[in-house]
């Protein structure tokens, strides 16, 4: 609007302009014929003045006209712009170097290349463990928020960040975005002769927190594909402000030397000021900072960019030691040496919030920022007289919901994604008029998941006996966790279902935990809200797949376990000898109505609670037939393992292999979802197997919505009876007559 209106005004003042031209003109010729009739004829010395000036005067409108054209052509491609509703960004005039003391942060009319709405733009970001694949998805929320334009992310990662982040953008499944992955282990090349066994960048000291994955920036024009000509390279710790695309049409206005765009440093650190003897790399003059690159690919790779700065290391590093600030103190020393290499971003591409910076003359207004960087290890509590309205535009992308940026970006061809186009086509062919579409709906459901959220280590060796604890839970379940993890020393994986606000929540909730933060060997998987029903059976799934011990131990997060149970399974799988035998391990489960229990510490004092009536066996009261089958009668006085029947509506809670049968995520919501799973397990002809000195108690809570949802709505119950019936049949398919059983048994009923 701002280029239009300037446009607008230039044409009337050109076209005000041409009309007094126009005007003089004519009565200046008019004058002249006049002349002629009433006066002597001019002097031959006369003539030839006044025919000089009428010639120019011609000139001055001609050009006016020509001038007047170029406004209107240019105001048309604007008010063009502007009908479209997609911009298509250009180079700012002021995206190269500024006059001294001068700042202009407003972007001017778009100017030389232009970048179309639907160009592929490439991202390029290193990333490795648990923490910082949480920022990458804040910052990748932040470019997808202001995007118009399709992206392809190039991940750098190592195992833990790759597992994490491919399982979210796969679930995700984010129109137009296409994410490649590299191997940062696999960036460990071979040096020249006098490094014959050196890795890439190991071999370089550094002193900063981001370890070696902090040099691998360095290593791009190997790491990516040889047919990428330029990327945008970000560090986590970034968070976007406008549309990406504006800072993607700066690399139009590179000169045929640069092949680097940075911009300045906004400390003092290269002046080498900061403390007494402080010695820092050499940097022109107040050098650069990484966190937002523009790098031309091509010319760097036809430069020798990889010789260029290993030599240039190299030499430093013979007086330096060491890099104090990683990837950044090569790429400073290589531009010292070449200036002509760099192209100097305007610093509101870049506004680094670390301690005692001149970030706040990047800006003026909120309008002017463009792209916050986190850049100090305070993150978040960061000194700066602006830190708060800051912080909540980082906290406005940390907690924005994700399912909201599966947004399509229409008149661009979609890059080609055969999971989505199949999800499509399920989603089409459902009947909208069944009765039970909405539970078909959550079925179908692709929910984004977040592995491993937070820190979480794996047993260095393997223990044939070892067995997790795997449970589901959501935000109103959260204060279990700490006392599940009192009772149980074992690896546990939890799936939390949860907004992306909650998610923060239970992080901070976790961090601030005595218990939780000790341990890590716990690992919680989010998984995002959408939908109307719980998605309880995909939520066990999900901790059920990513469990990494032979045995596993399926249970629901409202239960403790006894004190010892997990020594006692694993004492119990060795004795039965289950890896030799298809086999499922019943903890008998039991029950308290009251929210505070001196939780007993022997099968004794449990059977004495019993006899008090202060503890009862689960669902004695509202489904008996779930846990009858286990025989509490005679596991009173059992001693020894004792093996049950399957019976109708059987529900226990079960120790089995790791690769058993995974939950039908048909069921949703209230009803059947383990009762199906344990039909699966005697279909698959799993031994059923009570443990006589196990047991677990069941907390109270207040009812779930779904299972009121299953009580007051005859709707809700009819579907559920309609999704057995379909689950009987699938049954039957997979195992034959031997399933008859099932359906004649639900029948007699």
């Amino acid at each position: 609007m701002l280029c239009s209106w300037r446009v607008k005004l230039k044409l009337l003042l050109a076209t005000v302009t041409l009309a007094i031209l126009l005007s003089w003109l004519y009565l200046f010729v008019g004058s002249l014929e006049y002349g002629r009739l009433l006066l002597l004829p001019p002097c031959l010395g006369e003539q030839p003045s006044r025919d000089m000036e009428r010639e120019a005067l011609a000139s001055q409108v001609r050009r006016m006209e020509e001038e007047n054209q170029q406004l209107r052509l240019q105001l048309s491609q604007v008010q063009a712009d502007g009908r479209d509703g997609s911009p298509q960004w250009g180079a700012s005039t002021e995206d190269g170097d500024p006059p001294r003391g001068e700042r202009s942060n407003h972007t001017a009319c778009p100017k030389q290349r232009t970048v179309h709405k639907c160009e592929l733009l490439h991202v390029a970001i290193v990333c490795a463990g648990h923490n910082a694949s949480r920022d990458v998805v804040t910052l990748v929320k932040s470019i997808l928020f202001h995007r118009k334009n399709p992206l392809h992310f190039h991940l750098i990662t190592d195992s833990v960040a790759h597992q994490i982040l491919q399982t979210l953008f796969q679930s995700w499944m984010v129109p137009s975005v296409h994410v490649s992955f590299y191997n940062a282990e696999d960036l460990k090349l071979p040096l020249p002769p006098f490094f014959p066994n050196s890795p890439e960048v190991s071999w370089i000291p550094n002193k900063h927190y981001s370890g070696i994955y902090g040099l691998m920036k360095l290593t791009l024009t190997k790491a990516l594909p040889s047919n990428l000509s330029k990327v945008i390279v970000l560090d986590t710790d970034i968070t976007f402000a406008t549309d990406i695309a504006e800072l993607w049409a700066i690399f139009g206005k590179f000169s045929d030397k640069q092949v680097i765009g940075l911009v300045e440093n906004q400390s003092d650190w290269y002046l080498g000021n900061l403390w007494k003897n402080h010695k820092p790399w050499p940097a022109l003059g107040r050098g650069f900072n990484t966190g937002v690159i523009l790098l031309l690919l091509d010319r760097l790779r036809r430069l020798g960019w990889e010789q260029m700065w290993r030599l240039t290391a190299e030499r430093e590093l013979m007086s330096m030691l060491s890099t104090s600030l990683a990837d950044q103190d090569i790429f400073n020393a290589v531009i010292k040496q070449d200036p002509a290499l760099v192209y100097r971003l305007p610093c509101f591409w870049n506004v680094q919030l670390s301690d005692h910076t001149r970030s706040e003359q990047c800006y003026t207004e909120v309008s002017d920022l463009k792209v916050i960087h986190w850049n100090s290890p305070k993150k978040l509590r960061v000194k700066n007289k602006h830190v708060e309205f800051f912080r909540n535009l980082y906290l406005t992308f940390l907690e924005y919901d994700g399912n909201l940026l599966r947004r399509e970006l229409f008149g661009c061809a979609s890059l080609p994604s055969p999971p989505s186009d199949q999800l499509q086509q399920a989603l089409e062919e459902l009947d909208e008029d069944d009765p039970c579409y909405d539970f078909r709906r959550q079925h179908l459901t692709q929910h984004r998941v977040h592995l491993f959220f937070l820190q979480h280590e794996f047993p260095a060796l393997t223990d044939p006996t070892d067995v997790t604890l795997v449970a589901q839970l959501s935000m109103d379940r959260l204060q279990m966790l700490e006392a599940i993890c009192k009772h149980w020393a074992g690896p546990i994986s939890l799936a939390l279902y949860m907004s992306d606000a909650e998610a923060q929540q239970f992080l901070r909730y976790a961090q601030a935990s005595e218990v939780l933060s000790a341990r890590r060997n716990v690992a919680y998987h989010i998984v995002y809200k959408e939908g109307q029903f719980y998605p309880i059976n995909l939520l066990r799934n999900v901790a059920l797949a990513n469990t990494q011990t032979p045995y596993v131990f399926l249970t629901d997060i409202d239960f403790l376990p006894m004190y010892g149970l997990y020594d006692y399974l694993r004492n119990s799988i060795q004795q039965l000898e289950l890896l030799h035998r298809k086999a499922a391990l019943i903890v008998p489960a039991f029950e308290t109505l009251h929210y505070r229990l001196t939780f007993p510490k022997s099968k004794a004092e449990l059977l004495s609670m019993l006899d008090m009536g202060s503890l009862y066996t689960f669902r004695y009261h509202v489904w008996p037939k779930g846990h009858a089958p286990t025989d509490y009668a005679k596991w009173r006085t059992a001693t020894v393992p004792y093996r049950v029947a399957w019976q109708p509506d059987f529900e226990p809670y079960v120790v089995v292999r790791q690769d058993c049968p995974k939950y039908d995520q048909r069921f949703v919501g209230f009803g059947w979802n383990k009762v199906s799973h344990i039909m699966e397990l005697d279909a698959q002809e799993y031994e059923l197997l009570v443990l006589p000195n196990a047991f677990m108690i069941h907390m109270p809570h207040a009812p779930s919505f779904d299972i009121s949802k299953f009580r007051l709505s005859a709707g809700y119950r009819g579907c559920l009876q309609t999704l057995r019936e379909e689950f009987h049949q699938d049954l039957s398919r997979r195992y034959g007559a031997a399933a008859l059983k099932y359906l004649t048994a639900e029948r007699s009923l």
